[in-house]
């Protein structure tokens, strides 16, 4: 006894019959749905006070003079622990710094018992000139050695004779090529 199958017309309508009943009833669902969106009226709640601006705006304003301090306070407490830490380096020593431009500045190293004047650019670092001992510079123009435009204090002969160190603006002036 063999069975026999059934024609393949069946299971298609069957099918079909059940898509039609799912897409009947999603239909209902949201016509009903519509309907009860519909008969209810849509409004937005009235709000209980109007807001206040002022209260917003103070807000932001005290935060960002917080901000503001805040930023203030770590660039005061970089520039004073800059020099904190070069005290442990050894004999080497920043002495004075001056900035000469946006990127160039004149160094005055002490290393050891030996002064050293640099001219430090971007990408670069030129040695200027050597300061012996206690020697400085009293400003711009002065001599390394004293005071004034380097012409000898005394009328003495042989110091008038010597030739005259290049002065501070002079050794600037060369290392930049001017």
């Amino acid at each position: 006894m063999t069975a026999n199958p059934p024609p393949p017309a069946a299971p298609r309508r069957r099918r079909l019959r059940a898509i039609a009943d799912t897409s009947l009833a999603l239909l209902a669902l949201l016509a009903l749905g519509i309907r009860n969106v519909l008969a209810s009226p849509f409004a937005a709640p009235e709000p209980l006070a109007a807001p206040s601006t002022g209260g917003g705006t103070l807000r932001v304003v005290l935060a960002l003079i917080l901000v503001l301090g805040a930023i203030y306070a770590a660039a005061w407490l970089m520039r004073r622990l800059r020099g904190v830490g070069s005290a442990g380096t050894g004999n080497l020593q920043v002495i004075s710094q001056v900035a000469l431009g946006a990127r160039e500045r004149a160094v005055l190293l002490r290393a050891g018992d030996q002064q050293v004047l640099l001219g430090v650019s971007n990408g670069s670092v030129r040695f200027l000139c050597e300061v012996r001992g206690g020697e400085g510079f009293d400003g711009p123009g002065a001599s390394p050695g004293g005071a004034g435009g380097g012409a000898p204090a005394d009328g003495d002969a042989a110091t008038a004779a010597a030739p005259q160190r290049p002065t501070f603006r002079d050794l600037l002036l060369r290392s930049l090529g001017k």
